[in-house]
């Protein structure tokens, strides 16, 4: 007779791997300078953003996740059984190329919270870094090193920010009129790229194949509730860890005037008021989300694309091992050569995001509320109606970063 040697809270923290993995991949270092910006530029006034942006998220990512549950076949698959071959290889090919473009950001980030915090040379941290991503592919569950892993960076994340934000002591009727919503003079671009960045629906896309992963390992074919839960809770971590940087910003920054260029600064700006250690915390953080976004964005982008080519998603597939491979070595070459993301680089992942993130929106929408697909497990009324309204702010977002981009 077997006894069960785990423990509990071991079982618990396995099964909301997927959604914290999705809310590793989402917090990267892009994500804390922008948040950062907010709390520096506009103090408190703009966490109210925070919620509207985790809310849909949290609609699409938990939409996302029972339609990986309820289903054998992967969601590219059923996309191209609905929709046709050319709107899967679209979609496929299209986040292989936004994770490319991206991820040369998250390996700067990795190597400069490195370098800032010993006074090395950044370039020696993204050969390392991308080496140790690299090596990291050839453990024999590559899926199960990943959720240990993210499970781990995304505890440090919170540890960091949360410590940080409470040795600053913030004024918490400040903090509780952020939550009143409001949009001061020269704070809409800051409020889009939020948005647009936090409500995720790559993320939210790539969560079905999480929760298929999971299900391999759990070997269980029903879905029992527990991967809407563990949706859940990631993207409430999200939603914690954003408002405790922008908080950091906003009592430290603010005050004082200064502006941040990069997430970064914002470890260089509490040393003055709290010294090394809160500095050093803060850097351990920037660490945490940009190792776990250089992590994790190069598996979305690799296995979609293994999907894509008909290698299936599975993370143990050679295939699929190579093109995560690809998407490390060809960030770390462009943070090598450039130094950080070049602008040509921006315009052209925002260009493919423009058309794309729409696109998967309505394709995982139509999915959701098909009953032949879902059958019990088909999105609600309620459902219908908040992901509606999130396919009209994200359809909105597209139009207003189009603007920008031919304007």
């Amino acid at each position: 007779m077997s006894t069960q040697r785990k423990s509990p809270n071991r079982n618990w923290l396995l099964i909301l791997g997927p959604g914290i993995i999705t809310a590793a991949l989402v917090f990267g270092p892009s994500k804390m300078t922008i948040t950062s910006k907010m709390g520096a530029d506009y103090n408190n006034d703009l966490l109210w953003v925070i919620v509207v942006a985790i809310f849909f998220m949290m609609v699409f990512t938990t939409m996302g996740a029972r339609i990986g549950a309820q289903n054998k076949e992967t969601l590219l698959t059923l996309i191209k059984k609905k929709f046709g071959k050319p709107v899967s290889i679209l979609i496929g090919l299209g986040i292989f190329l936004v994770a490319i473009s991206f991820q040369a950001g998250n390996s700067t980030g990795v190597a400069i919270s490195i370098a800032e915090a010993s006074g090395s040379d950044p370039k020696i941290w993204i050969v390392v870094f991308n080496i140790i991503g690299i090596l990291l592919l050839f453990f024999k569950s590559f899926y199960k090193v990943l959720e240990k892993i993210m499970i781990a960076l995304v505890l440090l994340m919170l540890l960091s920010f949360l410590t940080t934000a409470i040795l600053i002591r913030p004024n918490l009727l400040e903090v509780l009129k952020g939550l009143v919503p409001s949009a001061p003079e020269g704070s809409i671009g800051l409020i889009v790229a939020f948005i647009a960045s936090c409500f995720s629906l790559v993320g939210a896309f790539y969560q079905s194949y999480l929760v298929q992963e999971r299900k391999k390992l759990s070997k269980t074919n029903a879905a029992d509730g527990t991967e809407r839960l563990s949706s859940r809770v990631g993207i409430i971590i999200l939603g914690v860890m954003s408002a405790a940087v922008m908080i950091c910003a906003a009592n430290v920054l603010h005050p004082q005037g200064i502006k941040v260029t990069s997430a970064s600064d914002m470890g260089k700006a509490l040393e003055p008021l709290l010294g090394d250690y809160a500095s050093f915390l803060f850097l351990i953080g920037l660490f945490g989300g940009s190792f776990s976004s250089l992590i994790g964005n190069a598996v979305l982008g690799g296995s979609l694309l293994g999907d894509t080519l008909g290698y299936n998603s599975d993370l143990n597939h050679k295939m699929v091992k190579v093109f995560i491979s690809i998407v490390m070595i060809a960030g770390s070459i462009i943070a090598l050569v450039f130094g950080s993301l070049p602008l040509e680089l921006i315009v052209f992942a925002q260009s493919i995001t423009i058309f794309l993130v729409p696109f998967i929106g309505i394709t995982m929408y139509l999915i959701g509320n098909d009953k032949a697909i879902m059958g019990q497990h088909v999105n609600s009324p309620i459902t219908k109606i908040w992901g509606a309204l999130g396919l009209l702010l994200i359809i909105g977002l597209a139009i207003s970063n189009f603007i920008n981009l031919v304007g």
